[in-house]
């Protein structure tokens, strides 16, 4: 007699349209397993281009991002020595990404990658910690990991993609989803300048005047590590990962106060 496969062994359903919502929750379940299991508590995020390299035209920010990679890890470990704690995590490619690995790696700490399977540019580098490096389909799931763990995002210059996890995280923290404070830097501001005009927002009215305090602005490895040691706070609970609390709860008030 044969026997038919077990729904979670049939590839066929498992890459069609209907196994979907299993691909979506393996994205999520799989990078929680592997970081509970290594003990990670919490990262610094670095986001940025993978075009730059090291000899182009803004290849200083390649180098500078390397050397605050090494700070932040020398940094963490003052604070946690098991390397639980402030964990360097990059999209896991080239450019910025591969920096901020390169430089963590360097200074002997552990450093994590969240890659993206694209067309183009985007490969899996060198430098993340064996069995912290992971393989994303969905960009959302991507996202979602990268905001999850996150105590502070390094915003080096970037392209489309760059700017979407940017302003993800700051919507995020505008809208008090993450539950918790982020300390966002951009760094680089005579790149930022010119590519972002967010005084216009509130000049038309589009955000609070307060918004625009959610981020700060670095031009150098001493600038960057001044905001994260004032705005980093650690929680005390060990939890692993730390992931930001619900606020159903505290909708599902504000509603009940609506309608009183």
């Amino acid at each position: 007699m044969t026997y038919p496969l077990l729904s979670y062994e049939d590839e066929s359903f498992l890459d069609g349209p209907d196994g979907r919502p299993v691909r979506m929750l393996a994205e999520y379940l799989a990078p929680l397993h592997a970081l509970r299991a290594a003990g990670i508590v919490d990262t610094i995020v670095f986001f940025g281009s993978a075009r730059l390299s090291p000899t182009g035209r803004l290849g200083h920010y390649y180098e500078e991002a390397r050397l605050l990679a090494a700070e932040i890890t020398r940094w963490a470990h003052t604070l946690a020595p098991d390397g639980s704690r402030l964990v360097v995590c990059s999209g896991g490619a080239g450019g910025i990404m591969e920096a901020a690995n390169r430089g963590a790696r360097e200074a002997g700490g552990r450093t994590i990658g969240f890659n993206i399977g694209l067309p183009h540019e985007q490969r899996p580098n060198d430098y993340v910690e064996p069995g912290l490096s992971f393989e994303f389909h969905y960009f959302f799931m991507r996202k979602l990991w990268f905001a999850h763990l996150a105590r502070a995002m390094i915003v080096f210059p970037g392209g489309f993609g760059t700017l979407d996890e940017l302003f993800e995280i700051l919507t995020l923290r505008q809208t008090g989803k993450l539950g918790r404070d982020v300390c966002i830097v951009l760094y680089g501001s005579e790149y930022w300048n010119r590519v972002l005009n967010l005084p216009v927002l509130v000049q038309e009215g589009m955000v609070d005047p307060a918004s625009l305090e959610l981020l700060h602005t670095a031009d150098s490895v001493a600038e960057a590590m001044h905001w994260l040691k004032l705005r980093v706070r650690l929680d005390e609970d060990g939890a692993t990962p730390s992931f930001a609390p619900s606020t159903t709860s505290r909708v599902k008030r504000l509603k009940e106060v609506h309608h009183e």
